[in-house]
C-alpha cells in the first residue's frame, strides 16, 4: 500500500474522507498482520467511519486482535466482524467512544463475545439479568472484571443508539444494583456469623435511587440494620455495620482490574460524623428531630435495592410523609434555592464555564427544579412521587403544575446533556462533568453524538443553547403555572388547581396566599401590552419577591406601582430592556416599608433603577443644592419652593435608600457589597449631603420671599451631631445651630428678628404635612440649650463660650461643621470654636471625669424602660453612644496635638487616632466594626419597619427582614442576634478600658 513519493496514496484520501484525523498512522494499522485480511473490505471502513474517533477504534481493534490466543480466535473475531452487522456496530462502536473498554478487551479478549447476541432479552436487560451476568463472580477481581463485561453491552447499546438515554441511564442503575448485591454476598460469605445475627437493608440514594445512574459516578446508599430474633440490638447493628463496610470497600478498593465506583454513605444522619449503619427506628427519630430541609430532598430518591427488601420497604414507607410534609417546613423554598446557589459558588471560577452538572444552565438546574416542585405538591398528587427526573418532569407537565412547552423544552435539554455527560465519562471510564477542552476531546464528543458536520462548533453551539433554555427555564419553572392558574393563559392545557397554587404561594413563604393570587390575576389577565410583559416579568419577579422577608408585601407594591405607571411606555420598557431595573425594583418592594413608601408617593422615581443615567449613584452635594436652588427661583412663592425641595428630597432619599438595599442583598450580576463601613459611609454622606441640600434651598426661599436677595444680616447653619459628622440615618433629625452677624449699618435689632423669622419660617415650612417626609431641625444642643436664643449672633457665641461654655458643651462641638449659609460667617464661627474643642493644654482631670458623669447618667436616664441594653443600638454596651464618646475622649484630650484627630467623622477620628498610636490596631478594629454594625442595624430598622429605632424588632418578619438586610439568611435571626451581642461585648471590652480606664 506504498505511493510514489510526493503523492497520497488513495488510502490516504478515504481514510480523510471517513474521518480518520491521522491517516498515515491508520494505513500503518490497517497494513498490520492482523488486519491483512480485511484491510480493502470497505465495510470495515464504513464501519469505521461511522464511529466516534475512527483512529481511537481502529487503534483499539488492533489490539484487541493482537490479544486473540491464536490465529483460530483471530480469525473468529474478523469473519464474525465482516459477516455481522450488529457486532460490528457495537464492537467499533465500543472501541471508537472509549478508550477504557478498549483496555479491558485487550486484557480479556474473550469478552467481545458479550456483543455477539443480540435477542429481544438483550436489548432492555434488567437487575436479574445483570445478576446472571455477575453470577459467577467469586472476589472482587472477578467481580470487577464482570461488571466491565457487562458495562460493555450497554455502553454498546447507548452508543449505537438502540436505547435511548434515560434508559441507558436505568439499565446503569440496574446493574449498579446487581453488583451492590453481589458485593454484599461477597462480604457475607466472608463473616456468615455476622450476616446471621442482622438483617441489613441497602438503600439506593442519588442518582442510583433515581434509576438514572451515570457511567462513572458515586453510588449513594443509606444503610438499615435490625437485629434478627432473639439477637441482641447493639451487637446485631456493629454486625451489620462491619458488612455494610467491607460492601463499601469491595466496589471501591482499587485493585489489578481497578475499581467500580466508590459507594458513598455521606447522605446518611450526620453526614460522615454518624454512625454508618442506624435501626429503623433511630433514623426516624433523627429526621423527626434535627433533618434539615436538604435531607428531605435527597430522601426523594431513596430506594431499597440490595439486603433486606423488606426492611428497606419499611424504611421508605416510615419516612414518606415526612418527606412529603417537607414543603410546610419554614423558609423551605429558600432553603431550597440557596443551597442550588451555594453549589455553583463553590465551582472552582475555572470551571465554571465547562461544567455540565452543577454550572448554570447544567442539569443540577433542571434537577433542582423538578424536585422543589414534586416537594410542593406531591403531598397531595401521589403521581408526582417519582425519584427519575424525566418520569417526574413527564408527570408535572400532565398534572398542569408545569407548562407542558417548558416541560417539552426541558425534557429535550436535559436528554441532551445527559448525554454529553456519558458520552466524556465512558471514554476513559472517569468521574467527570468537564467538558473537554481540547481539540480532539470536543470532536470525538461531537461526533459521538450524531454531529458529523463540523463537529465542534456544532456541539458547543448545541450545547449553549441547550443550557440557555434550562438557565431561562429553571426558575421561571416553578412560578409560570400560577400565572396560568389565574390569568387562564392556554384554555386547552391542564392547570394548577386552586387549591395546588395556594400550596406554591405558601411554600414561597406568602402569608396570605389568596390576596397574593388575587394581585397575580390582577397583574397577569388580560390582552394588553402591559398584561403581556408584566406576564413576562413575574415568573422572575415571583422568585425574588419569595428571597426576601415579606414576599406578600413585594407582590402587593409592585401591583401598586404598576397600576400607578402601567399606561406609561417608558416604565414597561425600562423593567423589560433594563437588565437591573426588574430586580433591582423586586429587592426594594420587598426589603421593607421606607423605601417603597418613598417611591410610592412619587412612582415615576422607578426609572433610577435602571443602568442609564448614573443609577443608584448619589448625587453630590453641589449638584443637589444646584437643583434645589434652581427650582425655588422658579417658584412663585416660598411654599412653592420649599415643596419643591422636599420633592427632591424624596426622590434622593428613595435613590439612597434603593442603593442600600441593593448593595445590602446584592444581584444575580452583582454580588452583595463586602465591606459593611462602605454601606454606612454611603447612606451617612448621601443623607447628610441632601439635608445640607435642602436647607440651603429652604434658605434660600423664606429669604427671597422676605426680603428679596439680600437678608439685612449674614447667616449661616452649622451642623451638629450625627448631621455634622456626615453620619445621618435615615430617620435623623437635623441638630444644628444657627448663627448671624448683622450687615454694615442694619440695627442690631432688626438683624436679630430677621435672623429670628427666618429661623421660624424654615422650620414651619419643613414640617407642613404633605406627601414628602418631614424634616426636623432640632437646635437644643444651642448655648443654654432648650432655654437659650434660637440664634446668636457670632460675637454673642464668643462671649458665652468665653464665660459660660461647659463641658458638654465643648464636647458637643467636636461635631460642629458649616453645612448652610454664608461660608465666611460659617468658617469665623470654626475658628471661634476650634479652642474650645481642641485645648490646647487637653483635658484636667475634673473635665474627664464629668465626661463620665455625664455618659453614666444618659445611659441609666435615657435607655426607653424594659428595652434590652444588650441589643440597644445606641445606649446599649458597645453601641454608637460607647464607641463615639471614647473617640471624642480622644479627640478632645489630643485633638489641639494631632491635626488628624481634628474632624467630625468618627471613623475618621478612630483611624487618625490608631495612626497617632493612641489606640492599638484591634482595638481600632474592634470599635469600628462594632460602629458600623449599630450604624447598620438603626438603617436596617428604618427601612424595614418606616420609622426610627435603636432596637431590634420584635415582629419575626420585620426581625428576619432585618436579618436579610444585614446578610444573614432566612431561619438565622438567632444568629444576627447572636453575632451582635459578641461585637458589641468586644466593643465595651475596649471602651472601659479607653474610656473609663483613664487612658
Amino acid at each position: 500500500m506504498t505511493s510514489a513519493p510526493g503523492r497520497r496514496s488513495s488510502t490516504f484520501t478515504r481514510l480523510l474522507r471517513h474521518g480518520f484525523t491521522d491517516p498515515s498512522a491508520a494505513e500503518q494499522l490497517l497494513d498490520s498482520e492482523g488486519l491483512a485480511a480485511v484491510r480493502s473490505d470497505p465495510v470495515l471502513l464504513d464501519a469505521l467511519g461511522a464511529t466516534a474517533d475512527p483512529d481511537l477504534a481502529l487503534h483499539g481493534l488492533v489490539r484487541l486482535l493482537e490479544a486473540q490466543q491464536g490465529g483460530t480466535a483471530r480469525q473468529e473475531l474478523l469473519d464474525t466482524l465482516i459477516a455481522a452487522k450488529p457486532l460490528r456496530d457495537r464492537l467499533l462502536g465500543v472501541l471508537g467512544a472509549s478508550e477504557a473498554l478498549a483496555d479491558h478487551l485487550a486484557r480479556h479478549p474473550s469478552d467481545w463475545q458479550a456483543l455477539v447476541t443480540y435477542e429481544p432479552r438483550d436489548l432492555h436487560p434488567g437487575v436479574e439479568e445483570f445478576e446472571r451476568g455477575l453470577a459467577e463472580a467469586t472476589d472482587p477481581v472477578s467481580l470487577r472484571v464482570a461488571y466491565r463485561r457487562c458495562l460493555l453491552s450497554i455502553a454498546a447499546r447507548d452508543v449505537c443508539g438502540t436505547i435511548q438515554v434515560d434508559q441507558t441511564a436505568a439499565e446503569l442503575a440496574d446493574l449498579a444494583t446487581a453488583t451492590l448485591r453481589a458485593a454484599l454476598a461477597l462480604a457475607g460469605a466472608e463473616a456468615p456469623e455476622d450476616a446471621a445475627m442482622c438483617r441489613l437493608a441497602v438503600i439506593a440514594m442519588g442518582k442510583c435511587g433515581g434509576h438514572e445512574l451515570n457511567y462513572v459516578s458515586d453510588v449513594d446508599v443509606i444503610f438499615v440494620g435490625e437485629a434478627v430474633d432473639g439477637a441482641d440490638e447493639d451487637k446485631a447493628v456493629r454486625a451489620a455495620g462491619r458488612l455494610a463496610a467491607h460492601m463499601m470497600r469491595i466496589c471501591s478498593e482499587t485493585t489489578v482490574e481497578g475499581s467500580i465506583w466508590p459507594v458513598d454513605a455521606n447522605l446518611r444522619p450526620e453526614g460522615r460524623n454518624g454512625p454508618l449503619v442506624r435501626t429503623l427506628a433511630s433514623h426516624l427519630a433523627y429526621y423527626q428531630r434535627w433533618a434539615k430541609t436538604w435531607e428531605f430532598q435527597a430522601l426523594l430518591k431513596a430506594r431499597p435495592v440490595a439486603g433486606d427488601l423488606a426492611l428497606g420497604e419499611e424504611y421508605v414507607a416510615a419516612l414518606e410523609p415526612l418527606v412529603w410534609g417537607a414543603a410546610e417546613r419554614e423558609n423551605f423554598v429558600a432553603d431550597v434555592q440557596k443551597m442550588r446557589r451555594r453549589v455553583v459558588e463553590n465551582i472552582p471560577a475555572a470551571e465554571i464555564d465547562r461544567q455540565l452538572k452543577l454550572g448554570p444552565g447544567g442539569l443540577r438546574d433542571v434537577e433542582f427544579a423538578v424536585q422543589l416542585l414534586q416537594l410542593v405538591h406531591g403531598r397531595a398528587d401521589g403521581s408526582l412521587r417519582s425519584g427519575t427526573t424525566l418520569d417526574a418532569l413527564k408527570a408535572l407537565a400532565t398534572g398542569g403544575y408545569v407548562g407542558r412547552t417548558d416541560a417539552a423544552q426541558l425534557d429535550d435539554a436535559y436528554r441532551f446533556l445527559r448525554t454529553m455527560e456519558h458520552r466524556i465519562q465512558l471514554y476513559r471510564l472517569r468521574r467527570t462533568h468537564l467538558v473537554p477542552e481540547d481539540e480532539a476531546g470536543l470532536r470525538r464528543l461531537g461526533r459521538s453524538l450524531g454531529l458529523r458536520t463540523d463537529p465542534v462548533a456544532t456541539l458547543n453551539r448545541e450545547w449553549r443553547r441547550h443550557a440557555s433554555v434550562v438557565r431561562r427555564l429553571h426558575e421561571k419553572l416553578f412560578y409560570r403555572p400560577l400565572l396560568d392558574a389565574v390569568a387562564a393563559l392556554a384554555p386547552g392545557e391542564a392547570r394548577l388547581s386552586a387549591e395546588a397554587a395556594r400550596e406554591r404561594m405558601v411554600a414561597l413563604g406568602y402569608e396570605d396566599p389568596a390576596a397574593a393570587l388575587r394581585h397575580l390575576e390582577a397583574l397577569a389577565s388580560g390582552v394588553t401590552r402591559k398584561a403581556a410583559i408584566q406576564r413576562t416579568l413575574l415568573p422572575v419577579l415571583l422568585g425574588w419577591f419569595a428571597e426576601s422577608a415579606d414576599p406578600d408585601a413585594g407582590l402587593l407594591n409592585f401591583r401598586k406601582v404598576s397600576d400607578a405607571l402601567g399606561k406609561t411606555p417608558w416604565y414597561l420598557r425600562l423593567l423589560r430592556d433594563e437588565g437591573a431595573a426588574a430586580e433591582n425594583l423586586a429587592r426594594v418592594l420587598s426589603a421593607g416599608r421606607l423605601a417603597p413608601d418613598l417611591l410610592m408617593r412619587a412612582p415615576e422615581a422607578v426609572a433610577l433603577l435602571g443602568d442609564g443615567d448614573g443609577g443608584l449613584r448619589p448625587r453630590s452635594r453641589a449638584h443637589l443644592e444646584q437643583e434645589m436652588l434652581a427650582a425655588v427661583r422658579r417658584a412663585d412663592n416660598a411654599v412653592q419652593g420649599v415643596t419643591a425641595a422636599r420633592g427632591v428630597r424624596r426622590r434622593e432619599l428613595f435613590r439612597t435608600s434603593a442603593a442600600d438595599i441593593v448593595g445590602s442583598y446584592g444581584t444575580e450580576s452583582q454580588p452583595a457589597e463586602a465591606d459593611q463601613g462602605a454601606l454606612v459611609d454611603l447612606v451617612g454622606g448621601a443623607v447628610s449631603d441632601l439635608t445640607a441640600a435642602t436647607l440651603a434651598g429652604t434658605l434660600r426661599a423664606v429669604v427671597r420671599e422676605g426680603w428679596g436677595d439680600t437678608l439685612p444680616t449674614r447667616f449661616a447653619i452649622i451642623g451638629m451631631g450625627r448631621f455634622g459628622g456626615h453620619e445621618l440615618g435615615y430617620g435623623s433629625d437635623a441638630d444644628v445651630l444657627f448663627v448671624h452677624e448683622p450687615r454694615d449699618g442694619v440695627d442690631e435689632r432688626e438683624a436679630a428678628e430677621a435672623a429670628g423669622k427666618v429661623v421660624a419660617e424654615m422650620r414651619r415650612l419643613l414640617q407642613i404635612p404633605s406627601a414628602d417626609p418631614p424634616l426636623l431641625i432640632d437646635a437644643d444642643l444651642r448655648p443654654e440649650g432648650k432655654s437659650g436664643p434660637l440664634v446668636r449672633t457670632l460675637k454673642s457665641y464668643e462671649a458665652y463660650y468665653r464665660r459660660w461654655s461647659l463641658v458638654w458643651e465643648r464636647h458637643a462641638l467636636l461635631r460642629a461643621e458649616h453645612v448652610a449659609g454664608d461660608e465666611e460667617l460659617g468658617r469665623r464661627f470654626t475658628e471661634l470654636i476650634d479652642p474650645l474643642r481642641y485645648p490646647a493644654d487637653g483635658l484636667d482631670e475634673e473635665a474627664i471625669r464629668e465626661i463620665r458623669r455625664l455618659k453614666a447618667r444618659m445611659e441609666s436616664e435615657r435607655l426607653p424602660r424594659g428595652a434590652d441594653p444588650k441589643l440597644h443600638a445606641k445606649l446599649g454596651p458597645g453601641g454608637l453612644s460607647d464607641v463615639e464618646w471614647t473617640v471624642q475622649l480622644l479627640q478632645l484630650r489630643h485633638g489641639a496635638g494631632e491635626p488628624g484627630l481634628r474632624t467630625t467623622r468618627t471613623r475618621e477620628a478612630l483611624a487618625a487616632a490608631r495612626a497617632a498610636g493612641l489606640i492599638s490596631e484591634e482595638d481600632t478594629a474592634v470599635l469600628d466594626e462594632a460602629w458600623v454594625l449599630a450604624s447598620r442595624v438603626r438603617n436596617a430598622v428604618m427601612l424595614v419597619r418606616g420609622r426610627a429605632g435603636d432596637t431590634f424588632p420584635t415582629v419575626p418578619r420585620e426581625l428576619s427582614a432585618v436579618g436579610r438586610y444585614l446578610g444573614y439568611g432566612p431561619g438565622h435571626a438567632g444568629d444576627m442576634l447572636d453575632a451582635y451581642r459578641r461585637t458589641a461585648r468586644r466593643a465595651r471590652g475596649v471602651v472601659e478600658e479607653l474610656f473609663y480606664g483613664g487612658a
